[in-house]
């Protein structure tokens, strides 16, 4: 099963959304393997997110994911990368289709709710900056005979 990273932002967390994000990636049959709410520090913030640096955005970018709480989670299952993205919807909330995360919460970009990884790579390397090793939990979900061929 693939694993990606998915983070609810300092703004989602601010708007009580954590609960409605959850519900969206377990009802879609992924499994959360690793969960965890924290104020990420800037070093953590820089590496999480060194491929922008020098993108004009990269220092208010910085100071909006160090400026409250969010929520860090792997989630695992069939396609989870590419499934996950199309849940959040477009990064500009403007082209969000209605039913994404995105385009039912979100009105800019940099204020759009969620993160997820983008690749396998950026996957593995997200995970490791937010997640030690031992902190994922193997368990078989009940319903997976459901989900998968």
């Amino acid at each position: 099963m693939e694993e990606t990273y998915v983070m609810v932002k300092p703004d989602g967390v601010q708007r009580g959304l954590v609960g409605e994000i959850i519900s969206r990636i377990e009802r879609r049959g992924f499994k959360i393997v690793a969960l965890r709410m924290n104020f990420i520090d800037e070093d953590t913030a820089k590496e999480h997110y060194a491929e922008h640096k020098e993108k004009p955005f990269f220092d208010s970018l910085i100071a909006y994911v160090t400026s409250g709480p969010s929520v860090s989670m792997i989630v695992q299952g069939k396609n989870a990368i590419s499934i996950m993205r199309t849940i959040n919807g477009a990064t500009n909330p403007v082209d969000a289709s209605p039913g994404t995360i995105r385009g039912d919460f979100a009105i800019e970009t940099g204020r759009n709710i969620v993160h997820a990884s983008d690749s396998q790579e950026a996957a593995r390397r997200e995970i490791s900056i937010h997640f030690g090793e031992k902190e994922s939990v193997d368990y078989r979900k009940i319903d997976e005979v459901c989900l998968y061929e």
